[in-house]
């Protein structure tokens, strides 16, 4: 399932524009020096190594890294908006008494994003994300969300100005893309504006994933510049944005949020075959053969229990759809299929079943 949710999260990226990038799980001291976390974040930081006299640190944000890739070179007006996503294990310290399940834990994914844009992009960049987020949370079924726009804090880096703008582009998007929000005044983080989206499951409760943050503060730490239209050097504005949050934490909320039973596309195994007897099984064998090389993930029960006792574990085990062979599927090449949402479909060609099941798997459905 991970594999299946970095995938299309991967190929959705690369189809909106953003370059995947991978970034290393420690640095020197220096670099979380320069970006502040050793000042603002130590108490949720790992210990740090010494490595030939010089002091290194796991990373507790990808952020520093992909502000390096920024400034290897330096860009031009016509090259923004410039994305970068990464898939970035980050290490946080949490106290254990903290800790809990997939939900909290001390070493995590995050779905990563830094988009390097000028100050008249905000808007089109935040809308973008948004239109995004939404594409990517209801594709695994969450349709409800609950936002909030954070605000100037009392104590902030950057100008009134370009707080003001920032805001304002939020604002906009949010308007634009027609969701009711929330306003917290004053909730904003020190270097600026932030929208938060929070997701309801099937039961109601209402989970932060989501998150878009404007940055003033780190490109301003870091010196960055972009050459304007102007020929003159500028500072770009950074947006912070992440979707899943963390791939363990969203993980964690899909399986409660599907309670296991999940649509064809994500179920870990998505068919059984159970033959009714063993003379039955280097038949069922072959076609889970034929199967898989089609792409679908497919067991054989290989007991040898009733076939009764079978179904009743398949079904246990949520599988979403079981097939039955027997003499009669043997020589017919068919298959006697029983959905888990739908119940029993009758007899259907191998052919047919492998076909109406990529189909389904291609329309992230069920079956």
């Amino acid at each position: 399932m991970r594999n299946l949710i970095e995938t299309f999260w991967k190929n959705t990226h690369l189809a909106h524009g953003y370059e995947l990038v991978s970034t290393p799980h420690v640095a020197n001291l220096e670099l979380w020096k320069t970006s502040g976390h050793n000042d603002f974040y130590r108490d949720s930081m790992f210990d740090t190594m010494e490595v030939e006299e010089q002091t290194y640190q796991l990373k507790p944000m990808n952020c520093p890294f992909h502000i390096l890739i920024f400034k290897d070179v330096l860009h031009s007006y016509r090259e923004f908006p410039l994305r970068m996503a990464e898939l970035g294990t980050v290490y946080r310290f949490e106290r254990s008494g903290t800790l809990h399940g997939l939900m909290r834990v001390r070493g995590f994914t995050q779905d990563d994003a830094h988009i390097f844009c000028t100050s008249t992009q905000i808007k089109d960049e935040i809308l973008g994300v948004l239109n995004l987020a939404e594409f990517i949370l209801s594709t695994f079924g969450f349709e409800q969300y609950e936002v909030n726009l954070s605000t100037r804090p009392e104590k902030y880096v950057g100008e009134n100005a370009i707080w003001e703008q920032a805001t304002t582009a939020l604002r906009q998007a949010l308007d634009a893309k027609g969701w009711d929000y929330v306003v917290d005044e004053g909730g904003g983080a020190f270097y600026g504006p932030k929208i938060d989206i929070k997701i309801e499951d099937a039961i109601g409760r209402r989970w932060q994933c989501s998150t878009i943050q404007v940055d003033f503060n780190l490109p301003e730490r870091f010196d960055l510049e972009y050459v304007g239209e102007d020929g003159n050097r500028h500072r770009p504005i950074m947006i912070h944005r992440a979707l899943f949050g963390s791939l363990e934490r969203f993980f964690g909320i899909l399986v409660e949020n599907y309670a296991g039973d999940f649509p064809l596309w994500l179920a870990p195994v998505q068919a059984r075959l159970i033959p009714v007897s063993d003379e039955h099984l280097p038949h069922a064998m072959a076609i889970a053969a034929q199967m898989k090389v089609a792409g679908l993930r497919v067991q054989v029960d290989q007991s040898g229990d009733r076939m009764a006792k079978q179904i009743r574990r398949a079904e246990l085990e949520k599988i979403p759809v079981m097939a039955i062979i027997g003499a009669k599927e043997v020589e017919s090449e068919t298959l006697s299929i029983r959905s888990r949402q739908h119940g029993e479909l009758g007899s259907m060609g191998v052919s047919t079943v492998i076909e109406k099941m990529q189909l389904v798997v291609s329309e992230r459905g069920w079956f």
